[in-house]
C-alpha cells in the first residue's frame, strides 16, 4: 500500500466515524518513512551500523567522565572494539566492519599496533575462523579489572541509553568479557592516589591480569574453574654444590689465602665463600637430581675459585645513596662496515672473544685483544696463518642467536683453562649448531624444531642449553644427546627469547604474543605466566639473586617481575621504540643495564620505585655521544643526523644514566662478574 493510500483510508475512516480503527492505522503509519518502510526505534534494528553507533556513545561518555574513573573505563574500550569488529565480520557485514575498524582504530594504535595489523585483513566469516589473533580472542573471554564504582556507573549509563546502543555494549560485555571488580580501599595498586598518579604521568598500561587469556597474576593456570588462584611453590635458591666440588673449592681458597693474605679491610676468600657464595642443601634450593649434571672436574674447581675472587673484589653497586646513582661506566665495542649484516652478538665469559651471527648465514668470531686465534687441528700445506678472527660456516640461513659456553677469566697459568670452549648458534634453517673454539669447526647439528630457531642460550653450568623457535615451542637440550629432553608448549606465537634461572631449575620464554612464561625443568610444566607487556617481548634476564625477572619489549618498556608471588614490581621506560634487545644484571641484583635499537645504553636503579620523584623526558634516538643523566633532556637527532625534531619519550625516575651512541644500535649488553658493563653494536651510517 502506498503512503497516499494510507492517507485516503484514514480520511475515509474519520468521515465514517470508525475512530478506533483510524487511531490504530495512524499509530502504524507513524513508524514508517515516506516509502512505507518501518523506522527503527532501537540501535539494534539498524543492522551493521549498530556497533559503530553504540561504541561511539560509550566512548563519548567515557571521555567525558571524571578523571578518577577514566583509567578504568578506558581499559574496556579495546576489548569492546575487537569483539564488536569480529561480530560484524561474523554476521557478514563486510562494508560496515571495514568502516567501523577504520573509524576507531586510531585510538588503539599506540598500545595494540601488532594486533590491529593482524586484524585489518579480516573481512569474511571464514577469516575469523582462520586468523590466529581472531581465534585467540574468540576462544576466551577478555579479562578486565576495574573498580566497583566505575563499573556500576558504566552499567547504569548503558541501561539509561538502552535504545541508543547501551543494550549492544551490554551484550558484548556479557558474552565476551570477564569483568573483575575490586574495592580500591583494599587494593594498594589500584588505590585512588596511585590511579591519579598514573593518569598524571600519562601511563595507560594494562593490568597484570588483563587480556587473553584471563588469569590470576602470575598463575600459569588459565582455567577459571580449576583453582587458578593457587601458585606453584618455587625453589629459587642456588643449586647446591656437589660435595667433592665444595671440598676442593674450599681447599684451593685456603691455599690462596695462605699464599696471598687479604689486605687491610679485605675479607679472606674462605670467609667470603662461606658467607656469600657457598651453596648447600636447603628448603628453598632445588635438588641436584632435578637436573643431573656431569661429575665435576678440575676446570669446574678453577671456575668456582675464580668466581669467588671476582665476587669479593668486584666494584660494588649497592643502590642509590643520597639521591646519587652508582657510578656505572660502559665499554662499547662498535663494529664498522657491516652493511647491516649483523643479527646478534655475544661476549665470552672470559672476555677474550666476541661472536656475531650474520645475515649471510655464517658466524664471525673476533679476539677482543687482537691476538691470533690458532686451531688445535694439525696444519697442512694449504693452512693459512692464524688471524684475529675466525669465520664459522655451516648454516644455510641467517644466524639469529649465538651463545658462548660458561667461562671466567683466569690469570693463573698453572690452573686449568677456564676459557670458553664451545659456541652455540641458531638459524632460520631450523637447526642449532655446536662449534668447537679450539678446532674452529662444527661438532654437532641439533634438529628438532620445524621453524626458524630465533634464540639459543647455555645453562648456567653448561651441558644443557635452551632454544626458542617459530613453531611456538621452546626446547631443552643436552650437548651429549642429539634429541631434545623437554618441549615447553603454551605460547600462541613464536618464542623469540629464552633464558635460564640462575639455579638452572627453571627456564623463561618470551613471545610476540606479549606473554612471558616460566617453566619447571624437572617436568616441563608451566609454573608462572606474566602478562602486562603491550608489545612483542625482545629480551629476558633473571637476576643473580634468582628472585626477579626483567623482560623488555619493542615498545621501549622494561618490566620487573617478582617471581615468588608472580607479580609485577614496576615498569621502567626511557628507550625509544624499535626494541630493547639486551638486558643484564649487576652481581648484587640492584642495577640493570639495557641496550637496543634506539642506539643507547641505559642504566637503571632496580630498588628505587619509579614514581618516587616524578618523570623526566629524553629522546629515543642516538645522540652525539654525550652521557645523559636520569632526568636530563637532549634534542632529537634524526636518523640521518639532521636536527629534525623527534618524538619525546617519557623517562621514569629510576633511570640512573643513559649513554647515546653515534647511530649504533646496541645488540648486546653484559655485566662482568666484577660489575664492569660491556656493550656491543654495529655502526649504521
Amino acid at each position: 500500500m502506498e503512503p497516499n493510500d494510507d492517507f485516503q483510508v484514514i480520511e475515509y475512516l474519520s468521515k465514517k466515524g470508525y475512530n478506533r480503527t483510524e487511531a490504530m492505522l495512524r499509530l502504524e503509519s507513524a513508524s514508517q518513512d515516506v516509502e512505507g518502510k518501518a523506522i527503527p526505534t532501537r540501535v539494534e534494528e539498524t543492522g551493521g551500523l549498530k556497533y559503530g553507533k553504540a561504541f561511539e556513545v560509550m566512548r563519548g561518555w567515557i571521555e567525558g567522565n571524571l578523571e578518577i574513573y577514566k583509567p578504568d573505563l578506558r581499559r574496556l574500550s579495546w576489548p569492546v572494539f575487537v569483539y564488536s569488529f569480529l561480530n560484524l565480520v561474523s554476521d557478514f557485514y563486510p562494508k560496515e566492519s571495514h568502516t567501523f575498524f577504520n573509524a576507531f582504530r586510531s585510538h588503539f594504535e599506540n598500545e595494540h599496533e601488532s594486533d590491529l595489523r593482524a586484524l585489518k585483513p579480516i573481512s569474511l566469516p571464514e577469516h575469523v575462523l582462520t586468523n590466529s589473533i581472531a581465534k585467540i580472542y574468540r576462544g576466551s573471554k577478555y579479562r578486565v579489572t576495574m573498580s566497583q564504582v566505575a563499573f556500576y556507573n558504566l552499567v547504569q549509563f548503558l541501561e539509561s541509553k538502552e535504545k541508543e546502543g547501551g543494550a549492544v555494549i551490554i551484550s558484548v560485555i556479557q558474552s565476551s568479557l570477564n569483568v573483575v571488580t575490586i574495592d580500591r580501599s583494599a587494593d594498594h595498586e589500584n588505590s585512588l592516589s596511585r590511579v591519579l598518579h598514573r593518569a598524571r604521568a600519562g601511563e595507560d598500561f594494562p593490568a597484570e591480569d588483563e587480556g587473553i587469556p584471563g588469569h590470576n597474576p602470575g598463575s600459569a593456570n588459565t582455567d577459571q574453574n580449576a583453582g587458578s588462584t593457587v601458585l606453584t611453590k618455587l625453589r629459587l635458591g642456588p643449586m647446591p654444590m656437589e660435595a667433592d666440588l665444595l671440598t676442593d673449592v674450599r681447599f684451593d681458597l685456603e691455599a690462596d689465602d695462605a699464599r696471598k693474605p687479604p689486605t687491610d679491610g679485605q675479607i679472606a676468600l674462605t670467609e667470603h665463600f662461606e658467607q656469600q657464595i657457598k651453596r648447600e642443601e636447603s628448603e628453598d634450593a632445588p635438588s641436584r637430581s632435578d637436573l643431573p649434571l656431569p661429575q665435576s672436574i678440575a676446570r669446574d674447581v678453577a671456575m668456582e675459585v675464580q668466581k669467588v675472587k671476582e665476587n669479593r673484589d668486584r666494584f660494588k653497586l649497592d643502590a642509590r645513596t643520597g639521591g646519587v646513582g652508582p657510578g656505572v661506566s660502559v665499554t662499547m665495542f662498535t663494529f664498522h662496515n657491516t652493511n647491516d649484516s649483523i643479527n646478534c652478538l655475544d661476549f665470552s665469559g672470559d672476555w677474550l672473544l666476541v661472536a656475531a651471527g650474520m645475515s649471510e648465514s655464517y658466524i664471525r668470531v673476533w679476539s677482543l685483544e687482537g691476538k691470533a686465534l690458532p686451531s688445535a687441528l694439525p696444519s697442512g700445506p694449504t693452512t693459512q696463518a692464524p688471524s684475529a678472527s675466525r669465520r664459522l660456516v655451516g648454516h644455510s640461513g641467517p644466524v639469529y642467536a649465538v651463545s658462548f659456553s660458561p667461562a671466567v677469566m683466569n690469570s693463573n697459568p698453572l690452573s686449568p683453562s677456564t676459557n670458553s670452549k664451545h659456541l652455540l648458534s641458531s638459524s632460520t634453517d631450523k637447526t642449532v649448531r655446536l662449534w668447537s673454539l679450539e678446532a674452529w669447526t662444527c661438532l654437532v647439528v641439533y634438529s628438532g624444531h620445524d621453524s626458524p630457531v630465533w634464540d639459543v642460550t647455555w645453562g648456567p653450568f653448561g651441558h644443557y642449553f635452551l632454544t626458542g623457535a617459530g613453531d611456538r615451542t621452546a626446547r631443552l637440550w643436552r650437548t651429549d644427546q642429539i634429541q631434545y629432553l623437554r618441549m615447553f608448549v603454551g605460547h600462541d606465537q613464536d618464542v623469540d627469547n629464552v633464558c635460564f634461572h640462575p639455579n638452572s631449575a627453571y627456564v623463561f620464554t618470551g613471545s610476540c604474543d606479549k606473554i612471558v612464561r616460566m617453566w619447571a625443568v624437572s617436568n616441563g610444566y608451566p609454573v608462572r605466566m606474566f602478562t602486562g607487556h603491550t608489545s612483542n617481548i625482545t629480551a629476558l634476564a633473571c637476576s643473580p639473586s634468582g628472585k626477579v625477572l626483567a623482560s623488555a619489549d619493542d615498545a621501549g618498556t622494561i618490566i620487573l617481575w617478582d617471581l615468588a608471588p608472580g607479580k609485577l614490581i614496576k615498569r621502567m621506560r626511557g628507550h625509544g621504540k624499535g626494541g630493547i634487545w639486551s638486558v643484564s644484571w649487576s652481581a648484587e641484583s640492584t642495577v640493570l643495564i639495557s641496550g637496543g635499537a634506539d642506539g643507547t645504553v641505559r642504566v637503571w636503579d632496580v630498588l628505587l620505585p619509579n614514581d618516587a620523584n616524578g618523570t623526566g623526558k629524553a629522546v629515543g634516538e642516538g645522540g652525539a655521544g654525550q652521557k645523559m643523566e636520569g632526568n636530563s633532556q637532549m634534542p632529537a637527532v634524526g636518523a640521518a643526523g639532521s636536527k629534525k625534531k623527534g618524538k619525546e619519550v617519557v623517562v621514569t625516575s629510576d633511570q640512573i644514566s643513559a649513554f647515546p651512541t653515534k647511530k649504533s644500535p646496541v645488540y648486546k649488553v653484559k655485566f662482568t662478574l666484577q660489575n664492569l658493563a660491556i656493550a656491543g653494536g654495529a655502526y649504521l651510517p
